[in-house]
C-alpha cells in the first residue's frame, strides 16, 4: 500500500529548495541497474533548479514559500519496481500540480521504495503562487489512492469526507509501515543522514528532508520527532552513538579531519574511531613530551683523548715499567718532558 505525506519545511528559501533538489537527486539514492530513477514534469531533473528559479524571477516571486516537498511511500510487501513507483508518483504529481514544475525522484536505498516530489511554488504558466491549506492533504491522499487502485496497488481505507467521523492522523495514515518499530525507522533515518552530513546543520536539514524534526540547541538532549508525530530523546535510542555529546564529537572530528559524504562507517563505529584517534593522539603527545624532556638531558661524558706527545710518554713509561731500554730519541724526549713537568709544578 502507498502512503502520501507532506514534509513541512520550516525555513523556506531558494537555497533550501536547491538543497532539497540536491538531496533527492543523489546518485546513490536514485541509481538502479545503471540508470537513474527520476523524472521531471514541465522541467528536466538535471536543470530543474535553474528552470524553477527562472520562473520565480520572471514573475518576481522569489520569497516566502519557495517549494513544496511530498513523499509517496510503498510498503515492503508491495511488489513494485522502482520505475513503476516513479511512474505512479509522476502520475500523481501531474494530477495535483499540472501547471507547476515538479521533480520526481524514486529512492531505492532503503527497505521500502519511496518517491520524493519537489514542487515549485510558482506556476510557470501564469505565475500564480501555490497555496495549500492544511486540509488539502486529505484530498491529495484520495487522488493517491485512486491512482494506486488503477495500477492494482493496495491502499489504506479511504477517507469519506461526507461522513462525519474522525479524520486519519498522519500516524494512522502512515501505518503502512506496520511490522517495523518507529524507533528503528528513526535510527535508520539518523544513520542515513549521518552518511552525508558534515556538521550539525547538514544533519538537521537532511533529517527534515525525510520528514523528521530535530530539536538540538539549548537542551541537554536531542529531541527527534517522526513524521507521525512521535517524539523521542537521544538517550532512548538504545545506542550511545546518537547522544548529543557524541554526535557533537563526531562533527568536530569531521570538521578537523575532513569528511567525504557516504564514507563507509568503520566496524567499530564512528565513536570508536574517534576514541581510537584520541588515544593515538595522546600517545603522540606523550612521545613528544618524552622527546622534549630528552633534549634537556646532559650529554654523555666523552672519552678522554690523548695528544700525540702524551701518548708517546705513556708508551715510554710502559716500556720502562716492563724493563725495556728506551731509544735515544725517546729517552731525550721523556727526560725533557719530566723536566718541564717539574718546572711547572715547582
Amino acid at each position: 500500500m502507498a502512503t502520501f505525506t507532506r514534509i513541512k519545511v520550516k525555513k523556506q528559501s531558494c537555497g533550501r529548495m536547491l538543497g532539497a533538489l540536491s538531496y533527492v537527486l543523489q546518485g546513490h539514492k536514485v541509481g538502479f541497474n545503471g540508470g537513474r530513477v527520476e523524472s521531471g514534469i514541465n522541467c528536466l531533473p538535471y536543470t530543474s533548479y535553474l528552470e524553477m528559479m527562472t520562473t520565480k524571477e520572471k514573475f518576481k516571486k522569489t520569497s516566502d514559500v519557495c517549494f513544496y516537498h511530498f513523499v509517496q511511500s510503498f510498503s515492503e510487501e508491495e511488489e513494485i519496481t522502482p520505475w513503476q513507483a516513479n511512474g505512479v508518483a509522476r502520475e500523481l504529481a501531474e494530477k495535483l500540480f499540472p501547471n507547476y514544475e515538479c521533480v520526481v525522484a524514486t529512492h531505492n536505498d532503503t527497505d521500502n521504495l519511496h518517491s520524493h516530489i519537489i514542487v515549485n511554488s510558482v506556476s510557470f504558466k501564469d505565475g500564480k503562487k501555490l497555496h495549500l491549506p492544511p486540509t488539502s492533504i486529505q484530498e491529495m491522499r484520495q487522488f493517491n489512492d485512486e491512482i494506486c487502485m488503477v495500477h492494482g496497488l493496495s491502499v489504506l481505507e479511504p477517507y469519506d469526507g461526507r461522513k462525519k467521523k474522525r479524520r486519519l492522523t498522519p500516524g494512522e495514515y502512515r501505518a503502512a509501515e506496520r511490522g517495523e518499530s518507529w524507533k528503528f525507522a528513526l535510527i535508520k533515518a539518523i544513520e542515513e543522514a549521518l552518511l552525508y552530513s558534515a556538521d550539525k546543520e547538514n544533519f538537521i536539514q537532511n533529517m527534515e528532508y525525510e520528514g523528521y524534526s530535530v530539536r538540538w540547541d539549548h537542551h541537554k538532549y536531542i529531541l527527534f520527532t517522526t513524521p507521525e508525530g512521535k517524539s523521542c530523546r537521544d538517550r532512548s535510542l538504545h545506542d550511545e552513538t546518537y547522544l548529543k555529546e557524541n554526535l557533537e564529537k563526531l562533527f568536530a572530528y569531521r570538521a578537523e579531519h575532513g569528511f567525504t559524504p557516504l564514507t563507509p562507517e568503520p566496524p567499530e563505529g564512528w565513536l570508536g574511531q574517534i576514541k581510537q584517534t584520541g588515544g593515538l593522539a595522546n600517545d603522540i603527545i606523550s612521545l613528544g613530551k618524552n622527546l622534549e624532556s630528552a633534549v634537556n638531558v646532559p650529554p654523555p661524558i666523552t672519552p678522554q683523548t690523548w695528544t700525540e706527545s702524551k701518548q708517546r710518554q705513556r708508551e715510554a713509561l710502559k716500556k720502562l715499567a716492563q724493563g725495556h731500554k728506551l731509544q735515544s730519541e725517546q729517552e731525550q724526549e721523556f727526560t725533557h718532558s719530566l723536566l718541564r713537568g717539574r718546572k711547572y709544578h715547582g
